[in-house]
C-alpha cells in the first residue's frame, strides 16, 4: 500500500497583513528618536507627579516674620513646593508650543524627505508596497504617534495643575495653558503631520523640509494665538460711571478681559488708554465727551470651549486640505 503526502500550497497568496510590514519597517528606522520621546515623556510624567505630591504634602505654611525669622516656607532648600510646581507648570505649557513643530519637523525631515533623499523608497515600492500604501501607511502611523503624544501632554498638564492651590495664575486663556487644557494641541499636531509629509514630498531634502515645516507650523501657531478670541463674540458689560470712576463692578470671576473704557450717551466709546484724567497719564477726554457709562468687553470661561472647537475645527480643516494636497503631489510625481 503506497501513501502519498501533500505539500503545502505555496502558490496560495499570502495572507493580507495591512500596514503591519510599513509599521514595523517605520519602527525599526525611527525606534531611536521614538523611545527618546517616550523617556522624555515618563521623565516629565514622574517629574510632574512628584512636585504635585510635594506640594500637596509640603504645603505653604505664613510665618510670624516679626523675630526676624523665615517668613516662607522651602522644599529640599528651594522656594515652598507649590512655588516649585507653578514655575515648572508655567514653563511646561511654553515649552508645549514646541510639540507641533516637533513633530512636523519629525515627519518632513526623517519620515518623508530622507527616503525621497537617498532613494530608499524605492526598495519599499518594489516589495509590492505601491506609493499610496507606503505614504499613507507614514500619514497613519505619524498621525497615531502625534495624537498619543499631544494626549499624554495634556494629560501630564492636567496631572501638575488640576485642583492645586496657586495653578490660578496659569490664566486659561495664556498661550501655551489654552493649548495644553483642550483639544486644539491635538488639532496642531495632526496639521503638523500633514504639512510634514506635504512638505517632505515638495522639498526632498531633509533639513530643508524640517526647516520649512518647522516655519510653517510656528507660523500658523503664531496666527492662530492671534485671532482666535476674534473667532467668538465677547460678553459686554455696562454700567454708570465716569472718568473719574471708570472701574467696573459686578464682573464674574475667571474671565479674560478683552477692553474697557467708557462711553457717551450715543454709544460712542472711548479705551481708557487714549482717555483718561491728566493726572494720570497726561491726555484728557475730548472736551465735549460726557462719559455717562463704563463698558467692559470680556470672555467668560464658557468661551474656552467655543474657542477649542472652533479653532480644532479650522486646524483640522487646513489638515485635511495640506494631505489632499500631499496626495496629488505624489500622484503626478509618482504615479
Amino acid at each position: 500500500m503506497s501513501t502519498t503526502t501533500t505539500s503545502p500550497d505555496t502558490t496560495r497568496p499570502a495572507p493580507d497583513t495591512g500596514l503591519r510590514g510599513p509599521l514595523w519597517v517605520f519602527l525599526r528606522l525611527h525606534r531611536t528618536p521614538l523611545l527618546l520621546a517616550l523617556a522624555v515623556f515618563v521623565l516629565g510624567a514622574a517629574l510632574t507627579g512628584f512636585l504635585r505630591w510635594a506640594a500637596w504634602a509640603y504645603p505653604e505654611k505664613e510665618f510670624d516674620c516679626s523675630d526676624g525669622g523665615p517668613c516662607s516656607d522651602t522644599f529640599l532648600g528651594f522656594h515652598s513646593a507649590a512655588t516649585l510646581l507653578y514655575e515648572y507648570m508655567k514653563n511646561v505649557s511654553l515649552a508645549g508650543l514646541l510639540l507641533p513643530v516637533l513633530v512636523g519637523a519629525f515627519v518632513a525631515g526623517p519620515v518623508v524627505a530622507r527616503e525621497l533623499e537617498s532613494g530608499l523608497h524605492r526598495l519599499a515600492w518594489t516589495q509590492s508596497v505601491s506609493p499610496a500604501r507606503w505614504f499613507a501607511s507614514k500619514l497613519a502611523v505619524c498621525a497615531t504617534l502625534a495624537t498619543a503624544a499631544a494626549l499624554t501632554f495634556i494629560g501630564v498638564f492636567q496631572l501638575g495643575g488640576s485642583g492645586m492651590p496657586g495653578m490660578w495664575n496659569l490664566n486659561w486663556p495664556d498661550r501655551g495653558v489654552y493649548e495644553a487644557t483642550g483639544p486644539a494641541l491635538v488639532a496642531y499636531c495632526l496639521l503638523a503631520v500633514a504639512v510634514g509629509a506635504l512638505l517632505g514630498l515638495l522639498v526632498r531634502r531633509t533639513v530643508a523640509a524640517m526647516a520649512a515645516t518647522a516655519a510653517v507650523t510656528g507660523a500658523v501657531l503664531l496666527v492662530a494665538g492671534t485671532v482666535r478670541w476674534d473667532l467668538v463674540p465677547v460678553n459686554t458689560l455696562t454700567g454708570p460711571g465716569s472718568i473719574e470712576s471708570p472701574h467696573p463692578t459686578g464682573l464674574p470671576v475667571d474671565v479674560f478681559l478683552v477692553e474697557s473704557g467708557l462711553q457717551n450717551a450715543a454709544g460712542e466709546r472711548f479705551f481708557l488708554r487714549e482717555c483718561v484724567p491728566e493726572p494720570l497719564f497726561g491726555a484728557r477726554c475730548p472736551s465735549d465727551v460726557t462719559a455717562t457709562d463704563w463698558f467692559v468687553d470680556f470672555h467668560p470661561h464658557a468661551h474656552f470651549w467655543y474657542a477649542q472647537l472652533v479653532e480644532s475645527g479650522i486646524v483640522l480643516a487646513l489638515a485635511a486640505a495640506a494631505v489632499y494636497a500631499a496626495l496629488r503631489v505624489l500622484r503626478r510625481r509618482h504615479a
